[in-house]
């Protein structure tokens, strides 16, 4: 068994990253309901959601399914970010994350995200200014750095570490490679080697092969599962139980069935039949390619406008579903 230094808010060494436009509510209830050592929300932009804008005040909420509700935000100025952080532990957050990591050319461009990365000490006064205003446990998601040129992220982890950052979460690939070429598990081996607060690997996990793998080259603490959830939100418990040493048995095809017919439920509840129904389309596009399901089911499931019809498909498991050869 590989020996871990886990902080206590972590219910395992399996995590679920944070990502814009999937991590919502009814897809952290759903990994939950499996099983994982903590769910993030999506990233919250902290000026927004001080101006109480409505898409971020949705993706704050909440409910006991999250388990230990973690909150990830981003921002530039450490006293609005403050304030934000504020906010959401009224609100009920746990734990408050805080992304360097984000290479969306929009979020760069606001000089958030991954643009950190190249002002180190501006980091460290965001952390700082969270670790001042709030009582929970607070972390960091980064990437390796910049560019190639400027790899400087155990640097940046030693700085968050004396911040007052709990846990550090970094992501292989710097941001100039956005999600190209294969994440550098060992490179953040020099994270781990430069603090000695708890350290996860991320990026091109997406199964327990690849989380054995990504433990042994980096010496991390965990792992955080991104993509590869989707479609498959048992995969998280899956890879923590073969971490164990114990047996796992995937959903059968009913389970499953029965997963994603909730899931797709509970995004018509969440947001509104419309709307629930356009943000959640991503979601059974990958259920489908998993499952393996016929075309004209896929196209049955994903060119339905109507999302009533839709949810009449998900009320009865096909029998003959496979798709041909």
């Amino acid at each position: 068994m590989i020996d871990r230094k886990l902080p206590s808010f972590l219910n395992g060494p399996v995590l679920l990253a944070p990502m814009t436009g999937v991590t919502d509510l009814p897809f952290r209830q759903t990994v939950m309901s499996y099983g994982a050592g903590i769910a993030f929300t999506e990233m919250i932009a902290s000026s927004e959601l001080l101006r109480e804008r409505r898409k971020e005040c949705r993706r704050l909420k909440a409910s006991q399914a999250d388990g230990f509700y973690a909150v990830q935000l981003a921002g530039f100025d450490p006293t609005i970010v403050a304030e934000a952080a504020r906010f959401v532990e009224g609100e009920g957050a746990q734990l408050i994350d805080l992304n360097f990591g984000c290479p969306s050319k929009f979020v760069v461009g606001f000089q958030c995200g991954s643009a950190l990365m190249r002002d180190p000490s501006l980091i460290g006064r965001l952390v700082a200014a969270v670790r001042a205003v709030v009582s929970v446990p607070v972390t960091a998601k980064m990437r390796t750095g910049w560019d190639d040129k400027s790899r400087n992220a155990p640097d940046v982890a030693r700085i968050v570490e004396d911040c007052g950052a709990e846990m550090v979460t970094v992501h292989g690939r710097t941001r100039a490679q956005f999600y190209k070429g294969k994440a550098d598990w060992s490179y953040v081996a020099e994270v781990k080697a430069a603090i000695s607060i708890p350290v996860i690997v991320n990026g091109d996990i997406e199964n327990a092969t690849d989380a054995r793998a990504a433990l042994a080259q980096s010496g991390a603490d965990g792992v955080m599962i991104g993509r590869g959830a989707l479609g498959r939100p048992w995969v998280l418990r899956q890879i923590a139980d073969d971490l164990s040493g114990r047996d796992y048995r995937a959903p059968s095809f009913d389970a499953a069935w029965l997963t994603m017919r909730d899931h797709y439920a509970a995004s018509l509840e969440h947001y509104g039949a419309d709307l629930g129904a356009k943000i959640v389309r991503k979601h059974l596009a990958a259920y489908a390619e998993e499952l393996g399901v016929s075309d004209d089911l896929r196209d049955g499931l994903l060119r339905t406008e109507d999302p009533h019809a839709v949810m009449r498909i998900l009320d009865s498991p096909p029998h003959d579903f496979r798709r041909a050869g």
